[in-house]
């Protein structure tokens, strides 16, 4: 616990894209390196929401996911991202067996249909850079069968070449896309035409992230 919260401590302080250094004398203060980076799993968050009769925007997340990263903040366009859902890890914050249980609802057949349809995957394709520290990553979902386009608005959050206590590259990414089910043959209960009275077909995606990648290198 101690070393995640000085880690994180020490994320904090980093700088944002320029540069990719941080600027304070606990974190290393050469440049992010170039090369491969993982998923720190317990440092990230996949979440959707979807809306329900007009009334709100229900939300869910999945648990169990990972992915890898090649990166290069010398050449952004030529960085590469791959990454693996599992859908089976469906969580809501209704799942009461005795109840409606929402979690074996929505990977059921009318759904996600996850038993036939167990995992979801992205790969990135063109990487379009729109700002200092912003990005629209294109690329290619595959969710219940189906593989189509989708664009992720990702934004750099910062990042070090490492720490005393994490002693490896580390940087964050925060990204946001939408989706219709429909087009990935999820169809049940969207509502009629003119109508909000079903579970809309629009789905928000909200991705919170932090990537480890080469060790620091030693003094």
């Amino acid at each position: 616990m101690t070393k995640t919260l000085i880690a994180c401590a020490a994320l904090l302080a980093t700088l944002a894209f320029p540069g990719f250094a941080a600027d304070t004398p606990a974190a290393s203060t050469a440049p992010v390196p170039a090369g491969k980076y993982t998923l720190d799993q317990a440092h990230a968050s996949l979440i959707f929401k979807v809306n329900h009769l007009g009334f709100s925007n229900y939300t869910a997340r999945f648990k169990r996911f990972d992915a890898a990263l090649e990166f290069d903040p010398g050449n952004l366009a030529a960085s590469k991202l791959t990454a693996t859902v599992d859908a089976k890890s469906l969580e809501t914050d209704f799942p009461d067996p005795a109840k409606v249980d929402f979690n074996a609802q929505l990977q059921g057949k009318d759904w996600l249909d996850t038993a036939q349809f167990p995992q979801m995957t992205f790969r990135s394709g063109k990487l379009e850079v729109t700002g200092k520290d912003t990005m629209k990553i294109h690329g290619e979902l595959t969710l219940h069968g189906v593989t189509r386009p989708i664009v992720l608005e990702a934004k750099y959050n910062g990042g070090y070449a490492g720490h005393p206590m994490d002693p490896h590259a580390r940087i964050g990414f925060s990204a946001h896309g939408s989706l219709m089910r429909s087009q990935f043959g999820v169809s049940f209960g969207i509502p009629a035409p003119g109508t909000t009275m079903g579970v809309g077909d629009k789905v928000d995606v909200i991705l919170e992230t932090e990537f480890s990648g080469p060790p620091l290198a030693a003094k």
